[in-house]
């Protein structure tokens, strides 16, 4: 008797990762997802680091808490204007960087 192929084999998400990213147009939305999601960790690590609430941030941004809540869940895409008061309250500033350095 033949085996007949799993119906529903695993593929590790690294490897479909890994497969999709030869695709320009894939790597390029991906990079930039990437980059807004690890932004998003960023400040609300600062944030924390702090010992801040969302609804301080949100007060000094003038900016509802739940704008916050939604940029730092990774949920809500934000413009420069918002990172800009959001970098002030943490004595940041909003700018270019290479990718080795260390942004901190």
């Amino acid at each position: 008797m033949k085996k007949s192929p799993a119906k529903n084999q695993f593929t590790p998400l690294n490897t479909v990762i890994a497969k999709e990213l030869k695709n320009e147009r894939f790597r390029k939305s991906f990079s930039e997802e990437m980059s807004r999601l690890q932004l998003a960790h960023e400040i609300k690590t600062l944030r924390q680091r702090r010992k801040m609430t969302q609804a301080e941030v949100a007060t000094k941004t003038d900016m509802p808490q739940s704008v916050i809540a939604r940029i730092e869940s990774g949920t809500h895409s934000f413009s420069i204007a918002t990172l800009h008061k959001i970098a002030q309250v943490f004595d940041k500033h909003v700018g270019l960087v290479g990718q080795t350095q260390n942004r901190r």
